[in-house]
């Protein structure tokens, strides 16, 4: 099968949306389908790398690293349509989605769509939701939506939200796959201390580890707030913050004016290959986000053996059972029971994996890639049918 993927973002971009697409991209490739990514330049000129076309891009201040198509003439569009894929899998609302149905209307194929943003979440990047309001996003998800053949919600949450906005496509609940085994490989001694020792921490530490997108909408500062209480009843406890993002220097700040440079470490962004160490140099995975579609970085935590500590959000039902693999909590004492019970309960993380074998296959590539081929055939037999309805007509 011919599959051509959109998106406006991907490397050297680092996020969810960004880690989602390569990994299908790599699986599908594994399975012998021909498949090419269209995405925005990076840098701003057109070009090719392998599999990947990249469009004019500029960048636009809106939201950091956004970056918008050049309204020009683009032969790499061309391109794509000589080479004529079968299906096309849009994963971003933006330029390139309108490069998607651009092309879904010159070949007349079908359109997969993965909803991966709860924009709902991000207004304040748009001049404080004054560009556009909830309502407005609700109308032009529904457009954009409506007139593809299925849609992939990563969980039950972006399933609700969708219908909430009145998309009345089909969309199937597919959870993003991750390379289960390259979390699960152990980090060797030697090179775990020499990075402990590289953010003045100890193996006697007990550290409490974040990783993602240092932005506003993770809510950190919540995490950061309740590391302060968990300071007064715990001993020896650090938090390491692992990423890079626009929210960065004002947590700095807070950790300065708080006086806890001593006991608060941060990373800066850490590129994807050596992501997997970072979560083996923590004991907790802690978050307090409620913006999350799916929460790749809790299946990450995981598959490397971290129980998590989470804000209840209903895009952890299901992943995280109280007791089991970790914690939601809803208010400040539930996260102090919750850290009390993880750090003391020596035989936890033991069961823990043990419990855990079945559960995490449902989120590697190998599983993520079957599902979405077979929403991709589900989509192209729709789209057969609808053909012959109209030759009949």
């Amino acid at each position: 099968m011919k599959i051509l993927i959109t998106t406006d973002t991907y490397y050297p971009m680092t996020n969810g949306v960004v880690v989602s697409i390569n990994n299908l991209y790599r699986q599908l490739k594994t399975l012998g389908h021909d498949v090419r990514i269209l995405a925005l330049s990076p840098d701003g000129g057109e070009k090719v790398v392998g599999d990947v076309f990249y469009l004019s891009s500029f960048a636009i201040g809106i939201y950091p690293d956004a970056r918008i198509m050049k309204p020009i003439k683009n032969k790499i569009v061309g391109e794509i349509i000589k080479w004529r894929p079968d299906i096309i899998h849009s994963q971003t609302e933006f330029s390139t989605m309108l490069v998607a149905k651009y092309i879904k209307r010159k070949l007349n194929i079908p359109e997969v769509h993965t909803y991966h943003t709860m924009y709902e979440d991000y207004l304040h990047y748009l001049l404080c939701g004054r560009i556009l309001g909830k309502a407005g996003i609700s109308k032009v998800t529904q457009k954009l939506l409506n007139s593809c053949e299925a849609v992939i919600a990563p969980t039950e949450k972006v399933r609700l939200k969708l219908q909430s906005y009145d998309v009345s496509t089909n969309i199937d609940v597919v959870p993003t796959g991750i390379d289960i085994k390259k979390f699960q490989k152990e980090l060797n001694k030697e090179e775990k201390l020499e990075l402990l020792s590289k953010y003045e921490l100890t193996e006697e530490d007990t550290v409490l580890v974040y990783v993602g997108r240092i932005a506003e909408e993770k809510n950190i500062e919540e995490v950061i707030r309740l590391y302060r209480m968990a300071l007064k009843l715990f001993k020896n406890i650090k938090l390491l913050i692992v990423g890079g993002g626009p929210y960065l220097s004002k947590l700095k700040g807070i950790i300065i004016k708080n006086r806890l440079s001593e006991y608060v470490k941060f990373t800066g962004m850490i590129s994807p290959d050596k992501i997997c160490k970072y979560y083996k140099l923590g004991d907790v995975f802690v978050t307090a986000s409620t913006s999350e579609t799916q929460g790749i970085t809790y299946v990450e935590a995981l598959s490397s053996g971290l129980p998590i500590i989470c804000k209840w959000d209903m895009c952890v039902k299901g992943l995280i059972v109280n007791g089991q693999n970790g914690f939601a909590y809803r208010k400040d004492e539930e996260f102090l029971r919750a850290l009390n019970y993880v750090i003391y309960n020596k035989k936890f993380k033991i069961h823990m994996m043990e419990m855990l074998q079945e559960k995490i296959k449902e989120y590697s590539t190998e599983r993520f890639a079957s599902r979405v081929l077979l929403t991709y055939n589900e989509a192209l037999m729709e789209s057969d049918d609808c053909y012959l309805v109209s030759k009949q007509a």
